[in-house]
């Protein structure tokens, strides 16, 4: 009696979802970041959003000035950040479902938590800007805008290339995503990489934004596309 409740109980767990919708997941991630950015320009008339290279006095005055806005941004980027660390699990989960046995869903994993731990410490640090209480200190200010600049630019880009590149690869190896869609996702990744070279090279900082609004809009097009069985797959491929 205890077989025959094993075995019909087999096949209903073999059907169960692997956790949340990828592509949903990934939709919100980008939703919540184009909500922060819409938002902390609407309120500061765009000034919100201007580079940490400038004096200490003028970025003072500016997040003095803008203090609503700089608090609401940070508060939303904290946000984002939730479903970037779930995505990555619910990629890894999918990947296993698909009979993906290469290091990459494990790399993913890797670099989705980093890139979500980047952007929330990005946003915790702009928050903790934007008190009235450090006002008289323009050079802790400053300071700390190049923390929370480095870690939501270089910290987060390059774990997004990983969390990327992770999915993109198998993707194209196993024929589990579109080709044109797994060479995107590859110079993309390759772009996400690149970028800390902008660390000793200013120029390249064009990557930042490739990376974090490239990577995410990549991400919400392969969790759709990314099929839930090998079966259904094969399936959609001609023989």
């Amino acid at each position: 009696m205890t077989e025959n409740i094993a075995r019909r109980a087999a096949p209903s767990i073999g059907r169960r979802p692997g956790g949340p919708h990828p592509g949903i997941v990934a939709l919100v991630a980008l939703l919540l970041t184009l909500l922060g950015l819409v938002v902390g320009a609407a309120m500061s008339k765009g000034h919100a959003l201007e580079s940490p290279f400038t004096s200490s006095q003028h970025l003072a005055h500016r997040i003095g000035q803008y203090r609503s806005a700089t608090r609401v941004m940070a508060w939303i980027q904290v946000g984002s950040a939730v479903p970037l660390g779930i995505l990555s699990a619910t990629l890894y989960v999918r990947q296993q479902k698909l009979g993906v046995r290469v290091p990459g869903p494990v790399i993913g994993v890797f670099g989705g938590f980093l890139a979500s731990t980047m952007l929330m410490l990005s946003g915790l640090i702009g928050w903790v800007s934007s008190r009235h209480e450090l006002a008289t200190d323009p050079t802790l200010l400053h300071a700390l805008s190049f923390v929370s600049f480095i870690t939501g630019s270089v910290g987060f880009v390059l774990g997004m290339g990983l969390l990327v590149a992770a999915l993109a690869v198998p993707g194209h190896l196993l024929r589990l995503l579109p080709r044109w869609l797994t060479w995107v996702g590859l110079v993309l990744a390759a772009c996400c990489e690149l970028s800390f070279v902008a660390m000793v090279a200013q120029p390249l900082q064009f990557l930042f934004p490739i990376g974090r609004f490239g990577g995410l809009l990549w991400l919400v097009a392969a969790g759709f596309l990314l099929p839930a069985s090998r079966r259904s797959r094969q399936d959609e491929v001609p023989a």
